[in-house]
């Protein structure tokens, strides 16, 4: 066999492992949910007014609606993305409105795995969030 025929050989089996690895890959839908905190903490003498923005990968999910004056927030919203993929990273960013500008009172960043899952995330101006998620087959 010549070089070129065995080069060619080569390419095409490249391609076709290529395609094998992303063809394997069938889509799934991330949702996250059950979203809430506690003991937050937005300053000297003053209550919070939390909410959190969801990210996956590089999209934007959106966020909650603000809970005003509240150190324990729970929040009813529920978040998906569809065509998610498993080590995705996932992040939630919680926030305390103001009038001015928001601060952030913390982040939270996971790669999402197969299943549902609970976790607890410690936030670095105080307190936690608690949320949800499930990474499952589109169906």
């Amino acid at each position: 066999m010549s070089s070129s025929s065995l080069l060619w050989c080569l390419l095409v089996v490249c391609v076709l492992t290529v395609v094998q690895i992303y063809a394997a890959e069938e889509p799934k839908v991330l949702k996250v949910f059950n979203l809430r905190a506690s003991d937050l903490n937005s300053g000297l003498f003053q209550t919070p007014d939390a909410y959190v923005k969801v990210f996956m990968g590089s999209g934007y999910g959106g966020k909650t609606e603000v809970k005003n004056n509240n150190h324990d927030p729970w929040w009813k919203e529920d978040f998906n993305f569809f065509n998610a993929i498993e080590n995705n990273p996932m992040r939630l960013e919680v926030y305390d409105s103001d009038v001015l500008f928001d601060d952030l009172l913390g982040t939270c960043e996971r790669s999402i795995k197969i299943g549902t899952w609970q976790h607890q995330c410690f936030l670095k101006k105080g307190g936690s969030l608690y949320y949800s998620y499930t990474l499952e087959p589109l169906q």
